[in-house]
């Protein structure tokens, strides 16, 4: 008899503990090879094509496109050939985390757990019921520092996890008293002690109007936005620079034999060079312990604009790189976000990000900082303008630069201090060249 081999829905890491079916790569009775994608799933943070470890017939599938599904989840039964072991990748999977998307990190420290074989006599209940009852066998994730918030919720007890979920309380709305904001019992029977809310009363729409969920990679921004503008006392600064010797300098670069090198890749080595000056910037205010954390690396986010919404790549170690390797490496997670094909990894760990909104055609900006960081950099269009240049009038290359900064990891003076020294470098490249 062949054996039944359920399939759940993996840990794609970096704390997502759910994602939504957007589309079935296979229907019941296919044959399916081990590490064949059998459907894509989108994430709060990447669109995702979840591999199979098993090979055989597909004997179900469970949920719709468009369902959302936790972690733990079943999302298909595969019957593997008969008198046959599970395939070689299917012992993989159950030897690491039990769940974990090969790519995405796993989880050493659990023990290794047997699969179970769901019985026959009972796939047509499980296909119904299990992606409900999964919701009570999520494991719960480690805890994680407070730079961290934005991912796994910071508890460690299943006794805790189960008290909220059997109350209805919301872990992600809870402050930890514990070590490193752990939230403790206490803190849910806390919470539990506490007034109801007033309910909220849907918004009322006119007739015809169109709702559009609020879940997803949407739904992951509404709420980072919304925790930055509560918890960050952001202020902006901005100023005017002549850009004409920046792009003249560029387009040496570029005349000479060798990659191209992008206006973007330019800023992003101004700005490595002004977070070594001033590091208060390249920062994040830990809550928990009440102490600004200065980073020793620069991890430069950029936003980039797809038809999924705003996403903020991450190029790791960018003070450690050349004009030339940062604009490859723009150019290569640019072009995984206009594919929906980034990883969760290449969105997170930024520790400031440079928002270049001049290509939609606007001068300024006070952007939102994209929580944990402490700043961000906007870059308005460049355009010919009047500018006094050596005494004289003249038409020259002009952008506006802002810089929206978390005013408790520094004072005016090192916000302006740091838009300074970029505006200086814009202007006149040479500075930089000096810096080095």
């Amino acid at each position: 008899m062949p054996q039944v081999m359920e399939f759940k829905l993996p840990d794609l890491g970096e704390g997502l503990t759910e994602a939504e079916i957007v589309r079935w790569l296979v229907a019941v009775g296919d044959v399916v090879e081990v590490d064949q994608p059998v459907v894509e799933v989108e994430t709060a943070k990447a669109m995702v094509e979840v591999p199979c470890p098993y090979g055989g017939v597909v004997t179900a599938r469970f949920g719709e496109e468009g369902t959302e599904l936790p972690v733990g989840a079943p999302l298909i039964t595969v019957a593997v050939g008969a008198g046959s072991e599970p395939e070689p990748a299917a012992v993989a999977e159950s030897s690491g985390s039990g769940n974990v998307l090969v790519g995405y990190g796993t989880d050493h420290s659990r023990p290794a757990r047997r699969k179970r074989v769901a019985r026959p006599a009972a796939m047509a209940a499980a296909a119904v019921a299990a992606p409900v009852a999964a919701v009570a066998a999520v494991t719960a994730p480690a805890p994680v520092a407070p730079a961290q918030a934005s991912g796994p919720v910071p508890v460690i007890s299943p006794l805790v996890r189960k008290l909220a979920r059997d109350n209805g309380v919301d872990l992600r709305a809870l402050r930890g008293s514990g070590p490193e904001g752990l939230i403790l019992r206490a803190d849910v029977e806390a919470a539990l002690r506490a007034p109801a809310p007033a309910a909220v009363t849907p918004v009322a729409a006119p007739e015809g109007a169109t709702r559009i969920p609020l879940k997803g990679l949407r739904g992951a921004v509404a709420e980072k936005l919304s925790r930055s503008r509560r918890e960050i006392p952001e202020a902006t600064c901005w100023v005017d620079a002549d850009a004409t010797e920046l792009m003249a300098a560029r387009a040496a670069m570029n005349a000479a034999a060798g990659p191209k090198i992008s206006v973007l890749a330019l800023l992003a080595r101004i700005c490595t060079a002004a977070l070594a000056r001033y590091p208060e910037l390249n920062s994040t205010v830990d809550l928990a312990a009440n102490e600004i954390v200065r980073l020793p690396s620069v991890h430069l986010g950029f936003a980039a604009q797809t038809e999924r919404g705003l996403v903020v790549p991450v190029v790791r170690d960018a003070q450690s790189r050349s004009p030339e390797s940062l604009s490859a490496e723009f150019g290569r997670l640019t072009e995984l976000a206009r594919t929906g094909k980034l990883a969760p990894a290449d969105l997170t760990g930024g520790t400031f990000t440079l928002n270049n909104y001049g290509v939609f055609g606007v001068d300024g900006s006070t952007p939102i900082i994209n929580h944990p960081e402490a700043a961000m950099l906007g870059v308005g269009r460049i355009i010919d303008k009047p500018w006094v240049h050596e005494g004289q009038l003249a038409v020259r290359k002009v952008v506006q630069l802002s810089l929206t900064f978390d005013h408790r990891v520094c004072d005016g003076g090192a916000a302006g201090g740091f838009l300074r020294y970029v505006a200086d470098c814009v202007e006149s490249p040479a500075v930089l060249l000096r810096s080095l």
